[in-house]
């Protein structure tokens, strides 16, 4: 097991490298609508890259300070999960298009919960679930986010539902 007060290889130009994508994002996300207000659309995106800001420069110093492990090779800086989760994503960046948002982030959601828990694949698949309902809920209802609708008739399903919020299907 690692010992967290010694820096492992690569550690350091990994947070130093977060701390130069967080001021990217951060730049990128001002650009979104500028500094205007706080109800501008990217003022989310500025807190959230801020905070990003601040909290990997916290952990870069944190670990600048760290002497040095022992341990050495590939396999302490790529574990095999991070290698999966790596392989994971890669699929899921090419399955979201033509499948669509919800299947696609269910089935890696699950798989990823699953091995990384090591745990029993039906929990991993509800906690998937409800993970991806609150996910759905908030970016695709509340912020309108469109995402790759895919296999799943998306549109067609929010318009059944909103037919009968609105007293009845007709």
């Amino acid at each position: 097991m690692h010992d967290p007060n010694r820096r492992l290889p690569g550690e350091r130009i990994f947070s130093v490298l977060m701390v130069a994508v967080s001021l990217f994002l951060f730049y990128t996300a001002t650009q979104i609508s500028g500094l205007s207000g706080l109800a501008e659309p990217g003022s989310f995106p500025m807190f959230a890259t801020g905070m990003m800001v601040i909290t990997s420069t916290i952990i870069t110093f944190k670990t600048l300070r760290l002497p040095h492990s022992d341990v050495h090779g590939w396999k302490s800086v790529f574990p095999g999960l991070v290698i999966l989760t790596i392989i994971l994503m890669g699929f899921y960046a090419l399955a979201l298009q033509p499948v669509g948002f919800l299947p696609t982030s269910f089935v890696f959601l699950t798989i990823a919960n699953w091995v990384m828990a090591r745990g029993n694949p039906l929990r991993a698949a509800l906690t998937s679930a409800l993970s991806l309902v609150l996910v759905y809920v908030v970016f695709r209802l509340v912020f309108s986010v469109l995402m790759p609708e895919g296999i799943v008739p998306e549109r067609e399903i929010l318009a059944y539902i909103g037919s009968i919020l609105n007293g009845g299907v007709k």
